[in-house]
């Protein structure tokens, strides 16, 4: 648990779920993460789709962004989803939740540019309420962000971490390595002994500190994002590059469909949830290809990536 003592206690003790403010923060967070990203590019507009749950009750709206000039595809997905019954993906550890009722609450987004030295680009942030009938609810918040780079710069990754840091620090000092260390663990490709990328913040399962604390630090984790990443995308979009950059980007981005399809939490729960299928696989990139036993070749500029791929300090580094 993180905490802070009989402070912390009494917090949580006042606390009061509020469903609905959440969800105004969240669709307030869509409309400016849209505008910020529109603000990279001179013709490429987000698409908007309003969807309905099929399978509950509630539904969403889907924004997608594609073949512009800095953003090759990209979604950011608003989706409030209500059921019966919670899914196997959100109770496989936690078992106690199984048969209970659930409302589900969040953004995700995916960024894929065009320019591979753009890193990819992932954020979510979510509420959970599961309720039972003579029992006291239980909920919890997740979320985080993540860059995946192919051509890495170590300014950029820093920038990131800095970022991170700046929105866990009002939370406690040791937040941000608690959250970095999870993403690490969690963004983790078993099958390939790498990474998906440098990592940054990762948490689920969180109410220790009470409604509101949570509730504050959920919108830090997601009023950062923009921050931690349109420098790096300002810095880099630009830079010129070719045929063999771009079959790089294609090769790399297969990892990133491999992590989404096999391990990703919010994936399987949103499929097995029965949500839109097209809103869960807007992650998925554009284009990806895969190369029998393919390797860098050695001392190259795609060699030295491995080298990103791995928990690191990053901020202990500079």
């Amino acid at each position: 648990m993180l905490g802070h003592g009989n402070e912390l206690e009494g917090e949580k003790a006042m606390s009061a779920i509020d469903l609905e403010a959440v969800k105004r923060y969240l669709l307030a967070l869509q409309d400016s993460i849209c505008r910020s990203l529109e603000s990279m590019e001179t013709k490429a507009r987000f698409r908007e789709d309003v969807w309905e749950y099929r399978q509950g009750r509630g539904g969403g709206r889907t924004r997608v962004i594609a073949d512009g000039e800095t953003f090759e595809k990209g979604g950011v997905n608003f989706s409030h989803v209500q059921g019966d019954q919670l899914p196997a993906a959100a109770t496989s550890h936690r078992p106690e939740l199984a048969g209970r009722r659930f409302q589900a609450v969040g953004v995700s987004l995916v960024i894929h540019p065009r320019n591979p030295y753009v890193p990819t680009s992932h954020a979510n942030v979510r509420f959970f309420l599961a309720e039972k009938d003579g029992a006291e609810p239980v909920w919890w918040f997740g979320g985080g962000f993540d860059l995946t780079p192919y051509y890495p710069f170590m300014e950029d990754v820093v920038h990131w971490h800095r970022t991170a840091l700046a929105a866990c620090r009002p939370f406690g000092d040791e937040v941000y390595t608690r959250y970095k260390h999870w993403c690490d663990e969690y963004f983790y490709l078993k099958h390939r002994g790498e990474t998906r990328g440098v990592g940054g913040l990762f948490f689920d399962d969180l109410n220790d500190w009470g409604f509101d604390r949570c509730f504050r630090f959920m919108r830090s984790v997601g009023d950062h994002y923009i921050p931690a990443y349109l420098p790096i995308v300002e810095r880099r979009k630009d830079l010129p590059y070719g045929e063999r950059e771009r079959e790089f980007q294609a090769y790399r981005r297969g990892r990133y469909v491999e992590f989404n399809l096999i391990y990703d939490r919010g994936t399987l729960f949103g499929l097995q949830s029965g949500g839109r299928t097209e809103s869960i696989l807007m992650s998925l990139p554009p284009v990806a290809r895969w190369g029998y036993d393919w390797r860098p070749e050695p001392g190259s500029r795609e060699a030295e990536l491995n080298d990103y791929l791995r928990p690191r300090d990053w901020l202990g580094e500079v």
